[in-house]
């Protein structure tokens, strides 16, 4: 096992953070998976909890692995859910598994692919949720942002199926917007949760898209307005207005997400 890598918490006996090239990437309490310490994955977690009711059974495939909260956290929620988890690194993956075993009769199936590999060899109507919370290093990959591939998403969700998608930036935000852009031709209604110091410029951080099925708008909002780490649900003509007229990315134009400019680690 990588100290680099694979990290106790040693305020929290039994957890761990995934931590690579200096950026906590997970947080694992095996003994608690309705821990989430990151304020990010409250959010996708909220996401999660007011389009589906506790207990309820759904499909879910999540785009990166790292440490499996949240799948852990639908597992522990919705026990008799089926998930596929797509994470190209195995090594790591092993390490995971071995410092923090996944529950017996988990429903979480791992493969050692990448999103783009995966998601193509599922069919189409698969899935009732789609994550994707994946990065190479700090930086969300250049072919995850692209039309072609919400397009690819799209495919593998049901007609009233929910996508989230991780991603982070700062002002002016030219990277998200133009990953908004292609996720707003497919989808509707789309929703973005961001905490007030990066909206208005202040940090780098994390915008959390929700987008397509039943998103309840405002559950969200009261759910954001009374979180520990309060932030803003942006929907409607404010999302419009945020959002600009810009294109969408695609694979002959593909970014990667910005560098934290701080250097790894320096916003979460």
């Amino acid at each position: 096992m990588s100290a680099s890598r694979l990290v106790p918490d040693r305020g929290r006996p039994g957890a761990w953070i995934v931590r690579m090239a200096g950026t906590d990437h997970s947080y694992i309490d095996p003994y608690d998976p309705t821990y989430l310490e990151f304020d990010y994955v409250q959010r996708i977690a909220a996401i999660i909890d007011t389009t589906w009711e506790t207990g309820a059974r759904i499909t879910a495939v999540h785009v990166g692995g790292a440490g499996m909260t949240i799948p852990r956290y639908i597992a522990h929620t919705r026990p008799t859910s089926a998930q596929i988890v797509l994470e190209p690194d195995i090594v790591l993956t092993e390490e995971v598994r071995a410092a923090a075993p996944l529950p017996k009769n988990s429903g979480i199936k791992v493969r050692g692919v990448d999103g783009i590999t995966g998601l193509a060899g599922l069919r189409d109507e698969y899935a009732d949720l789609v994550v994707l919370d994946a990065f190479a290093g700090s930086r969300v990959p250049a072919e995850l942002g692209t039309r072609e591939w919400f397009t690819e998403v799209r495919r593998v969700l049901r007609g009233n199926g929910t996508m989230v998608m991780n991603v982070t930036d700062h002002v002016p935000f030219s990277y998200s917007r133009r990953v908004l852009a292609g996720i707003r031709e497919l989808f509707a209604p789309v929703v973005l949760g961001v905490e007030p110091s990066t909206l208005k410029g202040r940090r780098f951080g994390n915008l959390v898209v929700a987008a397509g099925g039943a998103l309840d708008e405002h559950e969200l909002t009261r759910r954001a307005a009374g979180a520990a780490f309060p932030y803003r649900i942006l929907s409607g003509l404010e999302l419009d207005r945020w959002a600009g007229n810009v294109v969408p990315y695609t694979v002959g134009d593909a970014e990667s997400s910005p560098p934290p400019p701080d250097g790894p680690g320096a916003y979460r």
